[in-house]
């Protein structure tokens, strides 16, 4: 018999251009705050935003490149899909922004939106409703 890994949490890691267009969404909008910042050329290469113990990271193409001995990983296309208790507090603390998916109830006992961050991947926000 295998023993257990002992598994604790998975991180994404959204890899990108530049990761200063995506601050002002997760810190001001989502209310994120910025746990670590590592440099990299004329800006930040690494970035962990986190709140309430969960953890999103941003690294730049050419930060993970540099890391990866050359080996950059293509530029992520990714959804979170973030679970919350108040539903109406995330949406309004986002404020005026566009969503790339309308406010909706799902078969699966969720209520759901998405908008997008600056850099393009989807950030799904959900609530049980059941």
């Amino acid at each position: 018999m295998k023993a257990s890994a002992g598994w604790r949490k998975i991180t994404p890691v959204i890899v990108v251009e530049r990761i200063e267009p995506v601050l002002p969404f997760w810190e001001s909008r989502m209310g994120f705050e910025r746990a670590m910042e590592v440099p990299h050329g004329d800006g930040p290469g690494f970035v962990m935003l986190v709140k309430d113990g969960l953890e999103v990271m941003y690294q730049t193409r050419a930060s993970a490149a540099a890391d990866g001995a050359g080996a950059a990983p293509p530029l992520s296309s990714i959804t979170l899909y973030c679970e919350v208790d108040n539903l109406d507090a995330a949406i309004a603390r986002l404020g005026n922004i566009d969503f790339a998916m309308a406010r909706r109830p799902t078969f699966y006992g969720m209520e759901e939106v998405a908008v997008r961050e600056p850099a393009g991947n989807l950030i799904m926000l959900a609530r049980k409703t059941g």
